[in-house]
């Protein structure tokens, strides 16, 4: 157990210190254990940090030194992973939002950084409708062997686990609480199973209770982790439209199931595809034309064109990506050429056809070498 790994552990559990200012300090300081013993007035330097955050770190540290120990030894007994941001096995997904996780806990065989994710999501009361649409979206899925994502909760997620491990795919639970208790308990079994084929995931400690705040910070992690979020069925409110709308907000793209108009449990569905938050979902063919998944299958070499052969505004196109390191989303790319976001997709897409750049899932646009 190195002293390092306590330090960064203990980070993660004081008062006051969230992932977004854990992450803060850390860049800041150099590493956690140089943010337990920076002196205060270099820790007031720190974007975003005050006199409250400070005293828990000094107020606090021997406890959470404790604490963090106990953690680790507890992780190493049951085999779970513990992953902070700066590793090497981190869902390097997440770490295109600033609000990601500091650290998370894993349990399990999958990767999680598979070449292909799918998160699928929905109301607590599925109906049969929507128990058998989420077991063909699943199964439709299979030929392009995605990890799928959910939040092993009653009825639409839980049904997505099964399904998922029914047909042969990893499938991975994000949960609100530690991993030493399955919630609900009805689940367990299934959650057994997926370790096996699959994991559990959370930024939760070990001790961790479900508590209703923590669900929402859940969602983040599931559409976080998801090239495409499903959502098979939903109510007019409800965890399933809130991942939605951070999936949105993520330039995750979002699919919906549509349903019978007077269907409560197809309201959420409904309004998402009404007001363009979510493409329709009528067959697995709709996430192909999007994320040019069957592109991904061809194996045509794309065509090679030098810097001295681009019009202007591709080389400014060009420029902006290699600063970034060659990826980034076109959101992103918009604001920093400042070229409109209408003409800037027009651009990137004669730019993909003469094999210039490449569209990767979460209108994220990569260069090609």
């Amino acid at each position: 157990m190195s002293d390092s790994r306590q330090f960064q552990v203990a980070l993660s559990l004081l008062p006051y210190v969230g992932a977004k200012t854990a992450k803060t300090l850390v860049s800041y300081c150099g590493s956690a254990e140089e943010v337990f013993s920076a002196p205060s007035s270099r820790l007031l330097k720190a974007p975003n940090v005050g006199q409250r955050i400070i005293k828990s770190i000094k107020e606090n540290k021997s406890q959470a030194l404790e604490e963090a120990n106990k953690q680790l030894s507890i992780a190493e007994r049951e085999d779970v992973k513990i992953l902070i941001y700066t590793d090497k096995g981190y869902p390097k997904r997440l770490l295109r939002h600033e609000d990601s996780p500091y650290i998370l806990y894993y349990k399990g065989n999958a990767d999680l950084n598979a070449q292909k994710t799918v998160g699928i999501v929905g109301t607590r009361k599925a109906t049969e409708y929507g128990k058998a649409m989420t077991q063909k979206i699943v199964r439709d899925l299979t030929r392009y062997n995605p990890l799928i994502i959910s939040g092993l909760a009653y009825g639409i997620d839980i049904f997505s686990h099964k399904a998922s491990l029914e047909c042969g795919l990893d499938t991975v639970g994000v949960m609100a609480n530690g991993l030493d208790k399955i919630y609900p308990p009805a689940h367990k079994n299934t959650a057994f199973d997926m370790i096996d084929q699959g994991g559990l995931l959370t930024e939760g400690c070990f001790g961790t209770m479900p508590d209703p705040s923590r669900f929402p910070q859940r969602n983040r992690v599931i559409a976080g982790l998801s090239d495409v979020l499903i959502v098979v069925e939903a109510a007019k409110k409800g965890g399933a439209l809130i991942t939605a709308n951070i999936a949105n907000y993520y330039n995750c793209e979002v699919f919906a199931v549509p349903g019978n108009l007077e269907a409560m449990a197809s309201e959420g569905c409904n309004k998402l595809i009404r007001n363009h938050q979510a493409h329709i979902y009528t067959s697995v063919e709709d996430i192909e034309y999007i994320l040019k998944w069957d592109l991904d299958e061809r194996t045509t070499k794309p065509i090679k064109k030098s810097v001295g052969q681009l019009t202007m505004e591709e080389q400014i196109i060009m420029n902006k990506l290699e600063e970034d390191g060659g990826t980034m989303a076109i959101d992103s790319l918009s604001i920093k050429t400042q070229i409109p976001l209408g003409q800037l997709a027009s651009q990137l897409l004669m730019m993909e056809m003469k094999g210039i750049v490449k569209a990767l899932p979460g209108k994220q646009f990569k260069v090609v070498h």
